[in-house]
């Protein structure tokens, strides 16, 4: 692992970001991450090793293909946030900090195990998107439709209606990341 000062300047850094390609939402570049899927994302990592704040970032930025890098003025407050909530525990190391998960961010890492799912699909249509694949005026009306329909449906909410909604998304959410080649919900298989 190599020392590097973890306030090195950046580029771009709106929403503590650095953009490397292509740019949407004005000059803000696109949203690659909910709120809060940072933080499952940081805890996920944690959990698979320690490692030093600078080594999240070049993970994050890895699992965008070098698309995206995270800055430390998001990864840094964001850990010392997990940390305050006792979900990961640091260790000074010289100059450097070593994070790892603790007990309680193993139990919330598996509470959360399907909103993680969510992130790593977000993670995929964010490296798509950040690859330049604009969306078409029709596409961009049918997610219209879709978030209608959702505000629509709102207060008639059962645990079955929850599933069925939930499944519907995921799997054309799934389809659509898998590309042309896949079955879509509609073709029959």
């Amino acid at each position: 692992m190599r020392d590097h000062h973890p306030h090195r300047e950046h580029g771009d850094r709106h929403d503590g970001f650095e953009r490397r390609h292509g740019r949407e939402r004005g000059d803000r570049g696109p949203r690659v991450f909910a709120p809060g899927d940072l933080k499952l994302l940081l805890l996920s990592m944690l959990a698979e090793q320690p490692c030093h704040g600078y080594d999240l970032i070049r993970q994050i930025e890895s699992l965008f293909d070098g698309s995206y890098s995270p800055s430390p003025g998001v990864i840094y407050p964001t850990l010392n946030f997990l940390e305050e909530a006792e979900l990961i525990s640091g260790q000074t190391q010289g100059s450097k900090r070593l994070y790892g998960i603790t007990p309680a961010g193993q139990k919330s890492l598996a509470d959360q195990a399907i909103a993680l799912d969510g992130v790593r699909m977000r993670i995929e249509v964010s490296k798509r998107s950040l690859r330049g694949h604009d969306r078409p005026a029709e596409i961009h009306e049918a997610v219209h439709n879709l978030r209608h329909a959702l505000q629509m449906h709102s207060g008639r909410w059962n645990p079955a209606e929850i599933e069925r909604v939930r499944t519907l998304l995921n799997d054309t959410a799934k389809a659509i990341v898998a590309g042309p080649t896949a079955t879509s919900p509609e073709q029959p298989e």
